[in-house]
């Protein structure tokens, strides 16, 4: 299962995306592309830019992060413009710190002013993302982090990307690659037995293999699945525990039923804790045993990293010591 259209130059491709089977990377960035010039395209270089002007910009880290989306960029460019040459300093997964001039492009002004934003609003976003989950993997450790599907519409593989880039890893790609019975689909299947016995049904009559993963909330229901495992041959990889971490008024987490549902699982199957996660508590979900911990504000909630794209580099540096953003 590969992404469609990837199309992007080996010696940039620190980070493989995840595969995708009908995710078309191109197409994305023609989109990006499209929105940004209208029906009249980029009217203020037009008026402002000789045609055949040739230029060199420079790639500015305006804050300390992860740098994530270059291999990206290189595609923009090369969509906007083949002849465009660039050139980084730093890959894929690097760390920048403010005032770093990591990379350049040289060619025509006007091909690289038109590709300067789309480049960018990928760039900070995916930097974001990977600086974030950089520094959630860190801190979860013995356990492995996770983003969720709670993703920028039609940016699904370039957001999950990113967190590949910052050392995290990918939970399910969509609805099509793992079986995940959260807790609308038990309540419709009348309980989480008979949601596991259709998922299993299906799998058998359907002859697919695929990971099949289970929302719990209580101890009571953990207990069921473990019994329905323990009398039943199943697809089941990977029991959720979800809303286990208990917000104390402190500030502090209580991860007692958490540890607890850990025990009772005793390494049969993989374990993931959900709910309550953030930079300030996931290290204490980490030591409870459990093998992934999920987290949607990787990506629902980033902070773009701030990274600009500037030809005149001394005036863009000075701005920048005035503002304390370089």
């Amino acid at each position: 299962m590969a992404t469609r259209n990837v199309g992007i130059p080996a010696g940039s491709l620190a980070v493989k995306p995840p595969a995708h089977p009908t995710y078309d990377l191109k197409s994305v960035i023609q989109l990006a592309l499209s929105e940004d010039a209208g029906d009249l395209g980029d009217v203020t270089c037009k008026a402002t830019i000789p045609i055949e002007m040739e230029v060199e910009a420079h790639f500015l880290a305006k804050e300390d992060g992860i740098v994530a989306g270059i291999a990206l960029a290189e595609m923009v460019f090369n969509e906007v413009d083949p002849s465009l040459k660039v050139e980084w300093h730093r890959k894929d997964g690097d760390n920048v710190h403010k005032g770093l001039q990591f990379g350049k492009v040289h060619g025509k002004a006007h091909s690289i002013v038109v590709a300067e934003r789309v480049v960018l609003n990928f760039m900070q976003r995916m930097s974001g993302v990977a600086t974030l989950t950089k520094a959630m993997a860190d801190a979860a450790r013995p356990a492995y982090i996770l983003e969720t599907r709670k993703t920028a519409p039609g940016l699904r593989l370039v957001d999950k990307w990113a967190v590949l880039i910052g050392g995290g890893q990918n939970h399910r790609m969509g609805l099509f690659d793992m079986v995940m019975i959260k807790d609308n689909h038990i309540s419709i299947a009348g309980g989480i037995t008979n949601a596991l016995k259709s998922v299993d049904l299906y799998l058998e009559q359907n002859n697919l293999q695929l990971g099949v993963e289970v929302e719990t909330r209580t101890l009571e229901e953990v207990n069921q699945v473990l019994h329905y495992a323990s009398t039943t041959k199943t697809s089941l990889t990977r029991i959720m525990l979800d809303n286990m971490v208990v917000p104390l008024s402190n500030g502090d987490v209580d991860i007692s039923m958490l540890k607890e549902a850990v025990n009772l699982i005793d390494g049969r199957f993989e374990t993931e804790a959900s709910g309550n996660v953030t930079l300030e508590t996931v290290n204490k979900i980490g030591q409870s045993g459990v093998t992934y911990i999920s987290s949607g504000a990787l990506t629902h909630s980033v902070k773009a990293l701030d990274i600009s794209l500037k030809i005149d580099t001394e005036l863009a540096l000075a701005v920048g010591k005035r503002t304390k953003r370089a």
